[in-house]
C-alpha cells in the first residue's frame, strides 16, 4: 500500500495521521483551500472533475472508478473539490475548445524555467499557466482545437498537447502572475504541430 501523500506539498502524511487526512499541516491546508479558488471560472463552471490517485489513475468523487470518456463519471467542481477521494483533483478535457499543453520538467532546482518552455509561455501570452503535480512541470490552460493528442519534443524538452478524451490533474497552484482566464491558444497549436 502506497504512503499517503499531501495534496498542497506532495510530502507524505505522519503516521499519525487520521485514515482521511489530505494535508500534512494547517499551513498546506490553508494554501491548498487559497489555490482552490486560483483556478479560472471557464474550468471551475463546467462539470467535468474528478480526482485521481497518487499515482493519477481516475476516481470518481466516491471513490468508485472513473473515466475521461464517460461523463456519467465526472461532477461539480465543488463536490470534487470538497471530496477526500485519492490524493487530487482532475479536469477532463471533451472536445468542446478547451485545451491544455502540458510542458514537462522544464523548471529547474531554483525555480527557473528552461528556455524551450519560456518561448511557449511567451507565445501563449495573457492565459492560466499551473504548475503541475510534480513541482518542475506547467500545465498552460487556454481555448483552441485539438482532434487527439499528441506528444512532441521542442528543442530538448517534452510537450504534450491534449484536448480530448484526457483528463489533467489539476493542482491550482498558478505559475508566476498569469491571469485567472484562459486566451486563445489555437496560433501556438499551430506553431508547435
Amino acid at each position: 500500500m502506497a504512503t499517503p501523500t499531501c495534496e498542497h506539498c506532495s510530502n507524505p502524511l505522519r503516521i499519525t495521521a487520521r485514515r482521511h487526512a489530505r494535508f500534512c499541516s494547517p499551513r498546506c491546508r490553508a494554501a491548498a483551500h487559497r489555490a482552490r479558488r486560483t483556478v479560472p471560472a471557464e474550468l471551475t463552471s463546467r462539470p467535468r472533475w474528478i480526482r485521481h490517485t497518487a499515482r493519477k489513475v481516475p476516481i470518481a468523487v466516491d471513490g468508485g472508478t472513473a473515466s475521461s470518456t464517460d461523463p456519467s463519471t465526472w461532477s461539480r467542481y465543488r463536490d470534487a473539490a470538497a471530496s477526500s477521494a485519492g490524493a487530487g483533483l482532475g479536469f477532463v478535457l471533451d472536445g468542446d475548445g478547451l485545451v491544455c499543453l502540458d510542458l514537462d520538467h522544464c523548471i529547474g532546482p531554483d525555480g527557473e524555467v528552461a528556455g524551450w518552455a519560456q518561448s511557449i509561455l511567451d507565445a501563449a501570452g495573457d492565459t492560466w499557466v499551473e504548475v503541475s503535480r510534480s513541482g518542475d512541470g506547467l500545465h498552460i490552460w487556454g481555448r483552441g482545437e485539438l482532434q487527439s493528442g499528441r506528444r512532441i519534443t521542442v528543442n530538448g524538452g517534452s510537450v504534450e498537447l491534449y484536448g480530448t478524451g484526457r483528463y489533467i490533474a489539476v493542482t491550482g497552484r498558478t505559475h508566476g502572475d498569469t491571469p485567472r482566464r484562459l486566451g486563445e491558444l489555437q496560433h501556438v497549436i499551430d506553431a508547435l504541430l
